[in-house]
């Protein structure tokens, strides 16, 4: 990549620019990168950084973002562009695990291997999977929010040593442009889940659920999304199960219209008491809406899958369930992905008013749901990931209440 001569300062020899003629056209330019102006989808908006930098630079044959949940202390495949974005896709592994990555965040700098070979003998099966792809280089940059770790970048090429220190001076803007990209849509969802859940959260106040359950729920729905992506048999990326895992814990956000004296009451509701619980999705779906009018987020990616979330997880496959009575598939995925987690971990669960199940005997239930109410690939997905919901069964318990200290006597 050689610059032009020329320009100011230029030597003698210098030819000066030829005047632009009044009749030129106005608008000659067509900005590359205009697409980032536009609604397109971030898929879209990272391809077109993509070919712009591959115009700059041959050999950057993938770039691929990866997401860390500070909870768990887990990385997540996000979105790829390039050869084998398909490829390296449903994938998450403890950062824990992965000294190499550990050594980046530890530096907070950006890492260039022009090697690859170095992790041939790598345990890790996403080392294993670019090494298969034959990747032979790669560059890895951090990112980070206001200071705070929030995940990777990595550029792989097919060719080794491809990230020359000039190459690095091409990449880094075009690194940084793809992190403000992916932080807008990220911090999009974030800041409307923060509203949601704010107000999610007063309903909390009154309503005894607690916050280790928030935790367990929306964490069973992404192993379910997850499982069921893998599988092929829906079109799932892991954006969207990203949102799911985002959205899930918002599923009763509508409970907040709900009278104390239904919500809190302790013993069986009555048919008009129920009719009035039932609103609580619809009402859900109506404080979603206003809510993203007035962040101005009515355009988000992924907006349905809060809607949906919010006012269908209670139907059911027979057709029985409220508030819309729709049947099997036309009960949107998402909403049958929360439907099975939410049921699932309040089985499990202590309440004032029953002992928790094991999980052998909460999954049985959910197998027998499964002939009319719940969807029964998602309730198989869940049983496949035992060891993964245990997991998470462990890390996210109920606290239990301290005992009262005893009265002093007088």
């Amino acid at each position: 990549m050689k610059r032009t001569a020329g320009g100011p300062g230029a030597g003698r020899g210098s030819r000066a620019p030829k005047p632009v003629p009044p009749y030129a056209p106005l608008f000659p330019h067509e900005d590359p990168l205009g697409v980032l102006n536009t609604s397109a989808t971030l898929r879209r908006k990272i391809e077109a950084v993509h070919e712009e930098v591959f115009s700059r630079v041959e050999g950057i044959d993938r770039i691929a973002i990866a997401t860390y949940d500070p909870g768990t202390d887990v990385l997540k495949t996000f979105i790829a562009s390039g050869v084998a974005k398909d490829q390296l896709v449903y994938y998450d592994a403890r950062l824990a695990d992965s000294p190499s990555l550990q050594s980046v965040l530890k530096a907070g700098r950006p890492r260039v291997v022009n090697n690859l070979q170095l992790f041939q003998g790598s345990p890790h099966a996403h080392a294993q999977i670019i090494n298969t792809l034959g990747f032979r280089s790669s560059y890895t940059m951090p990112m980070f929010q206001n200071g705070v770790f929030w995940g990777f970048i990595f550029f792989n090429s097919l060719q080794p040593a491809v990230f020359t220190p000039e190459v690095l001076r091409v990449l880094d803007p075009f690194g940084h442009l793809i992190a403000a990209l992916v932080t807008t849509e990220l911090l999009s969802i974030r800041i409307l889940a923060a509203a949601v859940k704010t107000a999610h959260d007063m309903v909390h106040f009154r309503d005894p659920e607690t916050g280790a359950h928030i935790d367990r729920m929306s964490r069973f729905s992404r192993l379910i999304a997850r499982s069921l992506a893998a599988s092929g048999a829906h079109r799932i990326d892991d954006r969207m199960i990203e949102q799911i895992f985002e959205f899930a814990p918002l599923h009763d956000l509508g409970k907040i219209a709900v009278p104390d004296r239904i919500l809190l009451k302790k013993g069986h509701l009555t048919p008009a008491e129920r009719d009035v619980m039932k609103t609580h999705t619809t009402r859900g779906l109506q404080m979603i809406d206003a809510l993203a009018r007035n962040f101005g987020l009515e355009h988000l990616e992924g907006l349905d899958i809060l809607r949906h979330i919010a006012e269908d997880h209670h139907e059911t496959l027979d057709g029985k369930g409220y508030p819309h009575g729709l049947k099997g598939d036309e009960i949107p995925l998402e909403a049958r992905i929360v439907a099975v987690a939410d049921i699932f971990d309040a089985l499990t669960s202590e309440r004032p008013y029953k002992q928790a199940w094991t999980n052998p005997e909460a999954f049985a239930m959910l197998r027998k749901l499964a002939v009319e109410k719940l969807d029964a690939e998602c309730v198989d997905a869940l049983i496949f990931n035992e060891p993964e919901v245990k997991k998470i069964q462990a890390q996210f318990r109920d606290e239990v209440p301290a005992p009262a200290a005893p009265k002093k006597k007088r």
